[in-house]
């Protein structure tokens, strides 16, 4: 329950995302410099850090910086792709030539895998098959991970003090100091799970990582501009 309050409606980011792979079909009809590789941004966060409002300032200024559509998706847009058969046909289509590649990349991950294997494989394929067009901007999820050996990716992580993250959990989904404290330690519980028992990796190894943000003293905006200027250059 507390996921689904912290993060924003599903409607605009799917209507973008529709939109985006319009787009892209038209550039693939089209034998011009559109072709290029294109930049793909991670976006990682500890469970209570303010990374969505940083994401949609990125987008907002990516766009106007290089004048093409940008796509934001996270946990529940890629969920929706999931269950949409259309829109997961379309995402995956053209990345047949780059299956090895997958393979790759999948064969580094955990073999404690069960019943979830065929998912998450399916989640993966999704994952590699955005980043690969470019112009896209993954939020969690083992992004950073899995995208790691793909040369157009560039992974930035936030965190911030135990302080900053209740009261933001506090303000956004109006509980008691404590009540945001357990709502926190379950949810990142859930998300190193995750990582660990999927990746095989820690999701706290700042290894994988550009640059790192500390949520307390750097704004969206901020961030959303260093992002871009690190990513595009000045």
């Amino acid at each position: 329950m507390a996921e689904k309050l912290l993060i924003p409606s599903i409607e605009k980011n799917l209507s973008s995302l529709i939109e985006f792979q319009r787009r892209k079909e038209r550039e693939a009809s089209h034998n011009d410099s559109t072709k290029h590789t294109k930049p793909t941004i991670t976006i990682s966060r500890e469970f209570g850090c303010e990374a969505f409002p940083m994401a949609e300032r990125l987008k907002e200024i990516m766009e106007k910086r290089t004048g093409e559509q940008w796509l934001l998706m996270e946990k529940k847009l890629l969920g929706e792709v999931a269950r949409n058969h259309n829109l997961s046909e379309n995402i995956l289509q053209g990345l047949g030539e780059k299956s090895r590649f997958l393979d790759e990349i999948l064969a580094t991950f955990s073999p404690r895998w069960k019943s979830e294997k065929d998912h998450f494989r399916f989640l993966c394929r999704h994952i590699v098959a955005l980043a690969t067009q470019g112009n896209v901007i993954l939020m969690g999820r083992g992004s950073a991970f899995i995208t790691r050996p793909m040369k157009n990716c560039t992974h930035f992580r936030m965190y911030a003090s135990a302080e900053f993250k209740i009261r933001s959990v506090r303000h956004r989904l109006d509980v008691s100091a404590e009540e945001a404290e357990r709502v926190i330690a379950r949810e990142q519980k859930l998300r190193d799970h995750f990582i660990r028992d999927f990746l095989d990796r820690d999701a706290h190894d700042l290894s994988v990582y550009n640059l790192v943000f500390n949520n307390d003293l750097n704004s969206a905006d901020k961030g959303a501009h260093t992002i871009m200027e690190y990513v595009l250059g000045s």
